[in-house]
């Protein structure tokens, strides 16, 4: 157990464990670990951790080499026992950490607790910092080139429920936690047996009744166990601290969201539960899909993939090779590929499955800002910027966003027909519009819609009303409406136009397709470490594996660069190597 840290240097390598180490791969490419130790050194120093344990106590496991075990954990998708034996018995691991034969390691629960203490510390980011410090050292990052970025998914470490599920599992878990908080004062407010037959196993779909009147009475007990239980809990004479206990929240967040109490004809309180289209429901972004992971949210993108958890972006550097011939600077032969650098993953967020990718384009520059490594061109997908965005990326970070912005929305742009905005000539200087028929709008505002500045533009009824082209302008049937047109602010509109006319240029996509590399990382993302399955429950901790991920998945990268393996663009078949060998 992690008691306290005095910050020290790793020790070296022991000499029996150098010599193993040599003999095993003198004439083969090193492993990992051996590779990170020989290249990187005490590449995540205890001090850069200290704030996060004691200096009172016994002394505890070095946190720097824990988070190097951490990360080798995420480079091989081992679990905490499997991490911990690996310490024990893997002597590449044992050289990375300066540890000699008959270290026996740590217990596999050491790992959690290190996990809690850095996230409750907010230090889950100091570990791709201190690699990117280092790597700028070697001239591997730097601000000012490309990169690119993009988002997936991530399944929650939770269970999926339905609001049946969710309302019985939520009582069972506050029912738990006063078990262990407060069992005297538990027994004395509930039939302990009753609610043992109830609450004793998990609330599964399969345990529970099929019939829908059997399933509403149960909606309603369960609200109604829910309710009395919160009413004990806030009692006078409970102990004023139950309240606090996170399961307690939860239980009444779940109620407040589920349920809608009321009073019948005969002055009876009466628990049922929420319907969407009478009573509404909370927005996704803010509804419990879960007792134990009340960060985990639903949502969907397109119309087959939904999912219940996170979203992860993951932004990388795209460079071009540079132009060198593979020799070092002394004229020596170097052990890296001419003119190839390795793309390194240089920014990790995850938030939860709610948040639109738009939100996290300006936050992404920000953590780059604070990282200095901010890029001159930065390739994303549709999702990521809008046309204000594209101005003030430039003029905020002097970032030039290259992506293609989303088609016009209206019903005539996604028909194919009619007259869209694009077919209208807007005059900003003299608040006008022209229509192709040659009319000009009658009425100009300038409003806010959803937070963002917009300009409303109409015609008037009866200039629309005789138009031999109505049809093809404006879905209305009533004779009292005119066609309306809402368009950004000039700049913004200006910049629309322009980014759009681009974007179908041979040139801009030939320049674009440079984004389609990030969907590979993405992909070793997900076979490496597992990324779209959380392994911890909550945002923090979910956020402290991507972390590490990422930074495991640098380490794969440089130690191929560091031992002269190319860049693998795809799969060769074998009579595609043959045919450049011939070539050659």
């Amino acid at each position: 157990m992690l008691m306290s840290v005095q910050p020290r240097s790793w020790p070296e390598p022991t000499p029996e464990i150098v010599a193993v180490v040599r003999a095993t791969y003198r004439r083969r490419t090193p492993p990992l670990p051996v590779t990170v130790r020989d290249r990187l050194g005490e590449l995540f120093p205890d001090a850069e951790f200290a704030l996060a344990f004691g200096v009172r106590g016994r002394p505890g496991w070095s946190p720097g080499r824990l988070a190097l075990v951490t990360v080798l954990q995420m480079a091989e998708n081992l679990t905490d026992r499997q991490a911990a034996e690996a310490v024990r018995d893997k002597i590449s691991w044992k050289y990375a950490l300066g540890l000699g034969l008959e270290d026996e390691g740590f217990d596999s629960s050491v790992l959690c607790e290190f996990r809690t203490r850095v996230v409750e510390h907010g230090l889950e980011q100091r570990v791709l910092d201190l690699l990117l410090d280092a790597l700028k050292g070697e001239g591997l990052v730097a601000a000012g080139g490309k990169a690119r970025t993009d988002s997936t998914h991530v399944i929650s470490a939770v269970r999926d429920l339905n609001r049946l599920e969710l309302a019985g599992e939520s009582v069972r878990a506050c029912v738990e936690a006063l078990a262990v908080a407060a069992p005297e004062w538990l027994s004395t407010v509930i039939d302990v047996a009753d609610w043992g037959r109830r609450y004793g196993v998990r609330v599964d779909t399969w345990r529970l009744p099929t019939s829908k009147t059997k399933r509403a009475e149960l909606v309603a007990a369960y609200g109604s166990d829910a309710l009395g239980l919160l009413r004990a809990v806030g009692d006078a004479a409970a102990p004023p601290w139950l309240g606090e206990l996170p399961a307690v929240d939860v239980l009444r967040r779940v109620l407040v969201q589920n349920y809608v109490i009321t009073t019948d004809a005969g002055g009876r309180e009466v628990i049922r539960a929420r319907e969407a289209d009478t009573d509404g429901l909370p927005p996704g972004r803010a509804r419990l899909t879960s007792p134990y992971d009340t960060d985990t949210r639903w949502a969907a993108k397109g119309d087959e993939l939904h999912w219940n958890g996170y979203k992860v972006h993951i932004t990388e550097t795209c460079e071009d090779p540079d132009p060198v011939d593979g020799s070092s600077v002394d004229g020596s032969p170097a052990d890296v590929p001419a003119g190839e650098r390795p793309n390194i993953i240089v920014g990790v967020a995850t938030t939860d499955a709610t948040v639109p990718d738009a939100r996290m384009t300006d936050p992404i520059h920000e953590a780059l800002a604070e990282r200095a490594l901010l890029p001159a061109e930065h390739f994303v997908d549709s999702g990521y910027p809008s046309a204000a965005l594209l101005g003030e990326s430039l003029r905020r970070w002097g970032v030039t966003l290259v992506t293609p912005l989303l088609a016009d929305q209206s019903p005539q742009a996604r028909a194919g027909a009619g007259y869209d905005r694009a077919s209208f000539s807007i005059d900003f200087d003299t608040q006008t519009a022209r229509c192709p028929q040659g009319q000009t709008s009658t009425w100009w505002n300038r409003v806010t819609q959803r937070g963002t500045d917009a300009i409303v533009i109409k015609f008037a009824a009866q200039t629309c009303r005789g138009c031999p082209v109505r049809e093809q302008c404006t879905r209305s049937t009533s004779a009292k409406v005119g066609r309306q047109l809402t368009v950004p602010p000039r700049e913004v509109h200006q910049a629309q136009l322009a980014a759009r006319a681009t974007q179908d240029t041979p040139d801009w996509q030939a320049r674009y397709a440079r984004r389609a590399g990030v969907e590979g990382t993405i992909r070793q993302a997900v076979a490496v470490t597992g990324t779209r399955r959380a392994r911890y429950r909550g945002l923090p901790k979910t956020r402290l594996e991507h972390v590490y991920s990422a930074v495991a998945l640098n380490l794969i990268r440089l130690h191929a660069y560091w031992n002269g393996h190319p860049l693998d663009r795809t799969r060769t078949s074998h009579l595609s190597r043959l045919e450049l060998a011939l070539a050659a």
